[in-house]
């Protein structure tokens, strides 16, 4: 083994244009609770099961570091991937829809625990974010 084991993601930070828009997007449509908010440095960080989705406003301390906000034509992270605990398809489409969110097509895709159904949906600043679930049942031989 070496220097460096990884054991899973702690957090992303995202950059974002309206931070209370933000909040309430993880916080009511992928039901992320509020952790910590450290007004000094402009950081809200979102709890995400075992990790953190931190938020900077691009107006903030932090989010002035970074430069622009990445927009549709030029975007610094292609997409970040959330482990659901359960995928119930149709009340996850009812659920994102009535928060106003469109959600994408269901897919077979392959991640950290193997093979397993997901979903792309959209964040108000154009992040893509997977909704991925638990893991496929080994197929018998």
């Amino acid at each position: 083994m070496g220097a460096i084991r990884i054991r899973g993601l702690d957090h992303v930070v995202l950059r974002v244009a309206d931070l209370e828009r933000s909040k309430a997007f993880y916080r009511d449509v992928l039901g992320c609770p509020e952790e910590k908010w450290q007004p000094e440095i402009g950081l809200l960080q979102m709890r995400a099961g075992s990790a953190l989705i931190d938020m900077v406003h691009i107006d903030g301390k932090l989010g002035r570091q970074g430069g622009a906000l990445a927009g549709k034509e030029g975007r610094n992270v292609d997409h970040f991937c959330l482990q659901l605990a359960e995928f119930d398809e149709a009340a996850l489409r009812a659920h994102l829809t009535a928060h106003g969110v469109e959600p994408g097509p269901v897919v077979q895709r392959y991640g950290a625990e193997g093979y397993g159904r997901s979903m792309y949906v959209s964040d108000p600043d154009g992040n893509t974010v997977e909704l991925k679930a638990p893991p496929d049942p080994p197929t018998k031989s």
